[in-house]
């Protein structure tokens, strides 16, 4: 028995090398593709509404009514909550009596301006009539004998007289003309003051700063409240608009571009897609998890989404620099490498690589590779370099 076995083994020996071309066997190549990245991943984001406000009293008051409860629906301008502050109502009052009063003694002061103007023309009347008396007499002292001298005097002291009463006059005028202006001042402060009291008093009326829904309400009739209470009157959140918050990973980033469609779902309905336009996106990546916030306003009809609510984004990623894709199979990871198998001449290559994201049945690859060189398409670490490859395709 063991002569036989040592026969056949010498026979096998002795027998011709078979060259590796016989033992190739006939393998299947494709081309390196090079494209651009363009992907989605899925990244959780989460509902914001689109404004939202804790209203509190501008005022301190005590609380009259509440019209509106948590879920209410409320537009821009409806009253919401009425305040009373019986104070405030009685400090309105004085502020409109001294308006009053200021108007009383402005008119009061117009009169006396009437009167003293009306004296300064009957005294101007009179300076014209004396000035031509003296006018007359003096033309008559020039023929000597005609008048006594006394009269001449007593005429121009008439005239005299007649121009410091209307001197004095004119100042009083001025005088009366200045008192005015302060009575119309009085009058625009005390107007001032009671706009500013009127204005305090509509904020006895607290109203819906924008269209929304009631979230919560903390009051209820008789509360005191005011600018410093810590528990605001009611809280509002415009929810027909929703801010849909996403962050993105940093290595994600580069193709953002504001006004993109992106399409996303959620939990709540799990056969529904819905979609987003990017609006806003931070300056700059969070430090801690390395990833940049981005908003989406969506357009919540119905409404079927709210704040608070997760969802699961569908992120296109973008690219615009070529990269390298190969089939899936093409590439071979043993413990030691990983590597495609490229054809150079017709002979086996062994090109290290480094795996990326994968594309459907391609992943994209880094290494010395060339867009169009030709690769095994099903690769094995059994085709060792240099085997002679007989390609099956064309």
């Amino acid at each position: 028995m063991k002569f036989a076995i040592r026969c056949v083994m010498f026979a096998l020996l002795a027998a011709p090398a078979i060259p590796i071309s016989v033992l190739a066997q006939a393998i299947e190549l494709v081309s390196v593709v090079s494209k651009a990245d363009s992907r989605t991943i899925d990244i959780p984001g989460e509902f914001e509404p689109f404004q939202s406000v804790d209203l509190r009293a501008r005022v301190q008051g005590y609380v009259e009514t509440v019209l509106v409860d948590r879920g209410s629906v409320v537009k821009q301008g409806d009253l919401l909550v009425t305040l009373s502050a019986p104070e405030m109502k009685a400090q309105v009052a004085a502020a409109s009596s001294k308006v009053l009063e200021a108007e009383a003694d402005r008119l009061q002061a117009e009169s006396r301006l009437a009167s003293l103007q009306s004296t300064l023309s009957s005294l101007q009347a009179t300076l014209k009539g004396a000035q031509m008396t003296y006018e007359r007499l003096k033309k008559a002292s020039e023929t000597p004998g005609v008048i006594a001298g006394n009269e001449l005097d007593t005429a121009l002291q008439t005239v005299e007289s007649q121009r410091a009463g209307i001197e004095a006059q004119q100042a009083g005028l001025q005088a009366q003309r200045s008192s005015i202006d302060a009575l119309r001042n009085k009058k625009l402060a005390a107007e001032a003051e009671l706009h500013a009291l009127e204005e305090m008093e509509n904020y006895l009326r607290v109203t819906a700063p924008f269209d929304g829904i009631v979230f919560d309400r903390k009051v209820h009739p008789g509360a005191l409240v005011g600018p410093s209470a810590q528990t605001p009157l009611l809280s509002i959140q415009q929810v027909s608009r929703l801010r849909l918050v996403v962050s993105v990973p940093e290595e994600n980033v580069g193709g953002i571009m504001k006004g993109a469609t992106v399409s996303f779902s959620v939990p709540a309905f799990p056969t529904r897609m819905f979609s987003g336009v990017i609006a806003r996106v931070s300056p700059s990546l969070d430090p801690r998890t390395r990833s940049l916030p981005v908003e989406l306003d969506v357009t919540n009809s119905g409404p079927l989404l709210a704040p608070g609510m997760y969802s699961t984004v569908h992120w296109p990623v973008r690219n615009p620099e070529q990269s390298l894709y190969v089939p899936r199979t093409s590439v071979v990871t043993t413990t030691e490498r990983t590597f495609v198998v490229r054809d150079k001449n017709g002979h086996a290559e062994w090109v290290n690589v480094q795996k990326g994201t994968a594309q459907g049945d391609l992943i994209r690859v880094t290494g010395p590779l060339q867009p169009g060189d030709r690769i095994v398409k099903k690769a094995t670490d059994e085709m060792r370099e240099g085997m002679e490859l007989k390609s099956a395709s064309k």
